[in-house]
């Protein structure tokens, strides 16, 4: 046995822990997950089933925590999880899977599989068998602060650029203000124009905020790859930005796994609470809206839907938010088949984005959401996850639907009363 193999699964055996071994014992084996999970219900192939896709931590539970799966390991009837076999496991635990966690809410023991699905990427990740875009992008994060390599001055020059456009100073590191503003590599680079219109909206709500050049990026691709050692030294460097400047609330941006990480999971991957709030950017806006802070005038014309992004929604609970905001402004909102916390994943979450292996299986994947699409006829699809985004229109494209992909809170932005 390798020495990485062996590495690997310790690690399995370690991460078995209470909540693992009684989803392992109580899962009845009623096959429900695999209608939740997108990768089965558009390729029919059984291998996509969620639970199949742990079978390398099953056996190893059954082995090393079961007095009969010990016996029958003892006795040569039940062969340990080898190299290869994770090896061949690989696409099913990465490619195959995007956290969106549909299938731990149609359980009916409750069993909770996108937990166990991270804990099983952990020993993959360890052992050597992550693929190559999700660990160039944690090393990328760790080593330069931006899984997509974008460092300080790339966001100097796009704050140059949205101050250009838009009339209105991006404060930087500024000591005090209420609110510390993290964007995502693809809001950066891709859709800059989320940071202009946060911008405007800070100054009709008149609040203060800032962004952070010591943390920046909102990204943690140690969420994603399954290492939580990754995911702590992300997060440590946004508390740490935080503190320093002693904001009040740090605002996750459009980005799921972003606000998983920061929000629900920071705490226990820093081992201490935060002496700030973490909110997304959604949850402010609905805030500055309940507050009569958001002043808007005028409609969108065409029928419009909404993408409900998994991490947000689904493993967030910010569900009604972005309905209020889209009542605001829109009068002719649609919802698709499915939604709000049962809505199908758009396929690339989960890290399957940055897998280029995984990009034909995402594609099928998407025709659910090709699907939800054609059935509401609507004319603009709205979304608050910048990842969801970038993947949406990929989708879009690949299937030749002329449908345009909106961020909300540029929605949002561009109705704001002016003078305000």
């Amino acid at each position: 046995m390798s020495a990485s193999l062996q590495k690997g699964i310790s690690v399995l055996k370690e991460v078995i822990d209470a909540p693992i071994a009684s989803y392992f014992s109580s899962c009845v084996h009623c096959g429900l997950c695999a209608e939740a999970c997108l990768f089965y219900t558009e390729t029919g192939d059984p291998k996509y089933t969620p639970i199949h896709k742990l079978e390398p931590l099953r056996r190893v539970y059954q082995q090393e925590y079961t007095l009969l799966g010990r016996l029958a390991k003892m006795l040569g009837l039940s062969k340990p999880v080898t190299d290869e076999e994770l090896e061949e496991w690989k696409p099913l635990v990465y490619d195959s899977c995007t956290l969106c966690g549909r299938c731990s809410m149609v359980c009916p023991v409750g069993n909770d599989l996108v937990y166990m699905v991270r804990r099983l990427r952990e020993g993959m990740a360890i052992s050597g068998h992550a693929p190559d875009g999700l660990i160039d992008a944690s090393k990328r994060a760790v080593e330069i602060g931006s899984p997509m390599g974008v460092r300080l001055p790339a966001l100097k020059v796009q704050m140059g650029h949205v101050q250009k456009e838009i009339g209105i100073e991006i404060p930087l590191d500024v000591a005090g203000a209420e609110y510390m503003v993290l964007m995502s590599s693809m809001e950066i680079i891709n859709f800059p124009e989320y940071l202009g219109a946060v911008a405007k909206i800070m100054k009709q709500a008149g609040k203060s905020w800032t962004l952070c050049s010591e943390a920046f990026e909102a990204t943690n691709s140690g969420i994603q790859i399954g290492v939580s050692d990754i995911a702590g030294v992300l997060v440590q460097r946004i508390v740490d930005g935080a503190e320093k400047l002693k904001v009040k609330t740090v605002i996750s941006p459009e980005c799921g796994h972003a606000y998983t990480a920061l929000r629900w999971e920071g705490p226990n991957l820093i081992g201490r609470p935060y002496t700030f709030n973490v909110l997304h950017i959604l949850e402010v806006l609905d805030g500055f809206r309940s507050q009569g802070l958001l002043k808007t005038s005028g409609f969108e014309d065409t029928l419009l839907t909404f993408h409900d992004p998994c991490q947000l929604v689904r493993r967030g609970g910010v569900l009604e938010q972005p309905r209020n905001l889209l009542n605001l402004v829109a009068k002719n909102f649609v919802e698709t088949s499915d939604p709000g916390k049962m809505n199908w994943c758009c396929g690339g979450g989960g890290g399957v984005s940055a897998i280029e292996e995984a990009q034909e299986l995402r594609f099928a994947a998407f025709k659910i959401k090709k699907s939800q699409l054609e059935e509401t006829g609507a004319k603009t699809l709205v979304t608050a996850c910048a990842n969801c985004r970038i993947v949406l229109e990929e989708g879009l494209e690949h299937y030749q639907m002329d449908i345009p992909v909106v961020g909300l809170t540029e929605m949002i932005a561009d109705h704001l009363t002016e003078g305000e």
